[in-house]
């Protein structure tokens, strides 16, 4: 892992008077002049889509509220067409990048704005994002996921939802409904269990394809997850993992076929929790799946064994 890191010594909070509007972005050259200077293009391997409009990102990064003097990761900053709204909001930005295409183009706006970039070049499913931040912190995560890492990403920072003081993050319109989805939808499963067992959930707002460079077969999505103060029902993650990936894993399979993939008896599991064996994955509640992770460790409990040898 290669670090660039302008950050001051302590973080010290930007100064009061910094105006978000007339401030450095003002002054920083339009993103296309600077792809054309550094010959950069999006590469589909790697999931990218550049956003040049600045009204939009302005719009993603405002919608994670007053970020002004706090700690902010994203995630492929690409030329920097997010990175700027944050900057230019007060924020301490920390940008993990893979492509070293784009170091130069992040490096100009470190110097336009000095103390709050840092830059960590590396693969961002490799990383753990709260150890790059000071001691002390609860990050915000603000980001244009590439399409391809998405969905991992997000199952990798639920593991620790409770560290983090929310998630802003633009992505497939289809992966943004899976997580939003209720019981009883198609779109309903595994992301929606996971992610809802662990943050309230909101669909912000859609952007088109057309505002991309080059522009996605699809329509992209920002969504907004706040963690829970506490997971919305008693469950070991583990376990409740295991569950709910059996369960989607054969989701048009009754509850009392889908589950043998657990190698246990499904009839008395199913009843120890409350839940009907002819139901099907996507017809349970997040709570529904929580008490069938309780029972399935009261099921598979390890029996204490007696030693019933005499004393020598």
């Amino acid at each position: 892992m290669t670090w660039r890191n302008t950050e001051t010594p302590g973080w010290n909070p930007l100064p009061k008077s910094r105006d978000k509007e007339n401030g450095p972005a003002t002054h920083l050259p339009p993103l296309r002049e600077v792809i054309a200077r550094y010959g950069l293009s999006a590469q589909k391997s790697l999931g990218q889509n550049f956003l040049f409009d600045l009204n939009l990102t302005r719009r993603i990064a405002r919608s994670a509220g007053d970020i002004s003097g706090k700690t902010v990761i994203e995630i492929g900053p690409g030329p920097g067409g997010l990175t700027r709204a944050l900057l230019q909001e007060g924020a301490r930005v920390i940008a993990i990048e893979r492509d070293t295409r784009f170091q130069g183009a992040m490096e100009e706006l470190a110097d336009t704005y000095p103390g709050q970039l840092t830059l960590v070049i590396g693969d961002a499913l490799e990383q753990d994002p709260l150890k790059l931040c000071p001691a002390g912190e609860t990050p915000e995560i603000i980001a244009n996921l590439p399409f391809n890492i998405a969905t991992p990403l997000i199952f990798k920072w639920l593991d620790n939802a409770q560290q983090y003081a929310g998630m802003t993050l633009t992505l497939q319109r289809e992966v943004a409904e899976r997580i939003a989805a209720a019981p009883r939808s198609k779109e309903y499963g595994r992301l929606s269990v996971m992610t809802q067992w662990q943050c309230s959930t909101s669909a912000l707002f859609k952007i088109p394809p057309r505002a991309f460079i080059p522009p996605p077969k699809v329509t992209s999505m920002v969504i907004r997850l706040v963690p829970r103060g506490q997971p919305l029902a008693t469950a070991d993650p583990d376990t409740l993992r295991r569950a709910v990936k059996a369960a989607f894993g054969q989701r048009r399979k009754m509850l009392r076929s889908s589950l043998k993939t657990l190698n246990v008896d499904t009839a008395p599991l199913l009843e120890a929790a409350d839940i009907p064996p002819t139901a099907r994955a996507e017809e349970l509640t997040v709570e529904q799946f929580c008490a069938l992770a309780r029972a399935l460790d009261e099921q598979t409990e390890p029996v204490a064994v007696t030693d019933l040898r005499a004393d020598p």
